[in-house]
This record gives structure tokens, C-alpha cells and sequence, in this order.
């Protein structure tokens, strides 16, 4: 008879379920917010302490798991535009795991349980050496397909504060980014306009049909937008002689463990990165 202690396998999977979560994250370039994943660790291991009830069995069907993977997925990163490639590096984590576990107990002729639970008879010291192998090996296989080098750019997670409102994003840090505040004279932070809706709930109007018309659109908010502290900021591009981006200022930029008061931030039309890898640029020296 195998004994299962319902306190170690809970403590056990969430390890695992975090430190799995947390990687793909980490390799995908994703902000984590560690309350988040804890969460989603906790749903995985509850999953899997209810698979070993009596009369819970029909847990184990592919389609349930897939769908416990994909709660997972959400209670961690919630509605993320790189949701689907990073439940494809969990997916790929997931496996090699697996199949790490399953060649260290072979190496230690450990016999395979019944039901699969590799984890008591390895013991945690076996589990730890699979962990650390199928980090290790990933990341450097998988580790330069997802992240900018030093010497291309760098991606840190950049928070925008305004009015006691914050939202969270990634941002490029890009020395070809040399726009300025021109009151100032510090690099100025440009995102996509509609990563900001969070910071400006009474603006009717944040889509990027509006925000590649800026002038109208400021035109259109005559009025207020001394109060928005909004502004237009004129800029040169690669076939842009002469371009304007509508311009905010927020109380504070955090990002790099620096902060900057008064920041001003360029609100672009369109995307920043081909595949949503990042949503902000910010300059060379920073914010």
C-alpha cells in the first residue's frame, strides 16, 4: 500500500507549481507579481491533493488537467497579450520536469509508484537535483529566445503612478530613444497609449485611432486637458521628418530601483515590439 502524507504532497506541488511558474515568467520577459503566482501555486496543489481522493479520479482526465494548467495561467498572469506563449514555456517546463524526474529515479533505481508519484520515492533530495537540472539546462537553452542581451537592450519593469493610480509594465530600455522633456531635459518614457487606460479613467476616448490623431484628439478635450496634464510632444522617426505624439505627465516613474517626480510620457499609436514583449521604451540613462 502506498502512503501519501496529504501535508507533505500539498507543500511538495506548490514548491514545484511556483518555481515552474515563476521560471516561465522570468524566461518569457513576464512581470510577476509573487501574490499572483503563490496563488496559482496554491490552485495547482489543490488540484493535485484532490486527484488523490476517493471518487476524484475523473481529475486525472487530460481535459481537467488542461484545464487546471489554464487557471493556473490566469490566477499568474491574468489577461497577459504573451498568455499564450508563456503557458507554452510552462507547458515545455512542465515536461522537462517530468521527464528529468523520471531519469533521476531511473539513475538511483528508485522504483516508479503507482499513479506516477515520483515525488515519495525520490525524496526530496531527488526532487530538488531534477528542479535544478531542468532550470539550468532551459534557461540556457531557452533563456537567449526570450530575453534582450545587455549589449541589444535590457527589460525591467517600469511603474507609472498618477493621482494615487498605478499601472505596471515592461519596458525596453533603448539608447536610440532620445526624445527629451522639453521643459526638463530628461528622456522622456513612451508606451503604448492604451497600456494607460488604468491612469486615465475619465479620458472617454484611448484607442489608437485617437492617438494617431493627437491635435484632434487634444482638440477634442479643450477644456480639460490642463487638468489631464496632457500635451503634445513633437518627434522624428525613421520616415517621420516632423511627427507629434500626445504627451502625459505622472507623478512618478519607477523603474531600475530609480525614481523620477514629474515624469513625462509619450503615448504611441502603435505597438512597441512585434511580438508584445514589451509595451514602453525608455532611454539609454533611463527615466
Amino acid at each position: 500500500m502506498t502512503v501519501v502524507y496529504l501535508d507533505a504532497f500539498l507543500v511538495l506541488n506548490f514548491g514545484v507549481n511556483y518555481l515552474l511558474l515563476a521560471c516561465a515568467g522570468r524566461l518569457d520577459g513576464e512581470p510577476r507579481c509573487r501574490w499572483r503566482v503563490a496563488l496559482a501555486a496554491g490552485l495547482g496543489a489543490g488540484y493535485a491533493a484532490l486527484t488523490l481522493l476517493p471518487g476524484w479520479a475523473f481529475l486525472e482526465h487530460p481535459a481537467c488537467k488542461a484545464g487546471a494548467a489554464v487557471a493556473m495561467l490566469l490566477a499568474a498572469y491574468g489577461r497577459s497579450e504573451k498568455l499564450l506563449r508563456t503557458g507554452g514555456l510552462f507547458l515545455v517546463l512542465s515536461c522537462a520536469f517530468g521527464g528529468l524526474l523520471l531519469l533521476v529515479s531511473l539513475a538511483r533505481e528508485t522504483p516508479v509508484m503507482a499513479g506516477g508519484l515520483l515525488g515519495p520515492s525520490l525524496g526530496m533530495r531527488g526532487i530538488l537535483i531534477a528542479a535544478a537540472l531542468c532550470y539550468g539546462v532551459l534557461s540556457l537553452v531557452l533563456g537567449r529566445q526570450f530575453t534582450h542581451t545587455r549589449t541589444g537592450g535590457e527589460l525591467q519593469e517600469l511603474t507609472l503612478t498618477r493621482q494615487g493610480r498605478s499601472v505596471k509594465l515592461l519596458a525596453l530600455r533603448d539608447t536610440g530613444n532620445t526624445l527629451q522633456d522639453p521643459l526638463t531635459g530628461r528622456p522622456v518614457v513612451v508606451v503604448e497609449g492604451e497600456k494607460l487606460r488604468p491612469l486615465l479613467p475619465e479620458l472617454p476616448r484611448l484607442d489608437r485611432q485617437s492617438l494617431a490623431h493627437p491635435v484632434e484628439l487634444l482638440r477634442d478635450l479643450e477644456g480639460t486637458a490642463g487638468d489631464l496634464r496632457l500635451q503634445l510632444l513633437p518627434y522624428r522617426a525613421v520616415g517621420v521628418e516632423c511627427g507629434l505624439l500626445l504627451a502625459l505627465r505622472v507623478d512618478r516613474a519607477n523603474c531600475g530601483g530609480g525614481e523620477v517626480r514629474d515624469c513625462l510620457t509619450a503615448l504611441s499609436p502603435t505597438p512597441l515590439s512585434d511580438g508584445g514583449g514589451y509595451s514602453a521604451l525608455i532611454g539609454g540613462e533611463g527615466v
